[in-house]
């Protein structure tokens, strides 16, 4: 039984859905949680293969194995990985920023941005787990997936940041949120080959399918139809194409300088199922 972690969150919910729904799973075991669990999960060897946080790829290049084509991305705007500020984001210098403890990715790219694009000198605070990011009283906060979507649609007078957009204003390129990996025990396995080949073929299905996935998801009661289509087409790639490994080498380049991973990794990618 192949175990595949699951991010329970809206940007994920089309891929899935068209996996379950158009592909045999009996051989599959979903496991679903945050970015930040899936992660740790990953790496004790208690999931094989999930959507997982491109910065972790970089922690640990030597044991895992990426599958080709596939990412969880953004070309400018992605809607839900936020930063909610107080006051205009090149004035955050020398302030504490509290950060959502659900994603290492989005919080290594807001410390470049501060630093290599603002030029802000910050102090960071994890909101502790179990207890609500948005209860902050500090100058800024950033918030990610589901989280980031619903505070967005409040009625506030905060600045509202999006990482993906300044991203993109910055280096033109797209920025990789989460690569599909898997641990490298499994790689050879014929589950983990037919998954990565059902994965890009559920991919193309998605376009398709979204306005009778919508209908169906459990996110159209909070977000509304037209907003979670929108979101799903507009902000939400699962590509994995020259231009977004391109971004993506810049981003774990970016984060080399900052210091925050020892060496910028290669991309190791999984041979296709022949």
């Amino acid at each position: 039984m192949l175990r595949i972690g699951e991010i329970e969150y809206a940007n994920c919910t089309p891929l899935f859905h068209v996996l379950r729904e158009q592909f045999p799973c009996s051989e599959y075991e979903f496991v679903t949680g945050v970015p930040a669990a899936l992660n740790r999960m990953l790496l004790a060897g208690e999931i094989d293969v999930c959507p997982s946080s491109s910065i972790e790829y970089a922690y640990h290049p030597e044991r895992y194995t990426i599958l080709p084509q596939l990412s969880i991305s953004s070309v400018g705007a992605v809607a839900s990985v936020l930063l909610f500020s107080r006051v205009p984001i090149e004035k955050l210098d020398g302030r504490k920023i509290t950060l959502s403890s659900e994603s290492a990715t989005s919080v290594n790219l807001l410390k470049i941005l501060l630093s290599q694009r603002f030029g802000c000198s910050c102090t960071f605070e994890v909101a502790l787990p179990g207890v609500s990011a948005t209860d902050s009283d500090s100058p800024a906060l950033l918030l990610i997936g589901d989280s980031a979507l619903r505070k967005d649609m409040e009625e506030s007078d905060l600045l509202v940041y999006d990482l993906g957009e300044l991203w993109h204003l910055w280096t033109g390129y797209p920025f990789v949120f989460a690569l599909w990996f898997c641990r490298n025990e499994v790689v050879e396995r014929l589950e983990l080959k037919k998954l990565a080949q059902q994965l890009v073929q559920a991919k193309k299905l998605v376009p398709g399918n979204l306005e009778r996935i919508a209908v169906r998801t459990k996110e159209v009661s909070w977000f509304g139809y037209d907003r979670l289509l929108s979101y799903w087409r507009d902000n939400i790639s699962y590509d994995l194409d020259e231009s977004a490994e391109a971004g993506l080498m810049l981003y774990y380049t970016k984060c080399f300088k900052s210091g925050l991973i020892t060496a910028v990794p290669a991309l190791n990618f999984a041979a296709p199922l022949i």
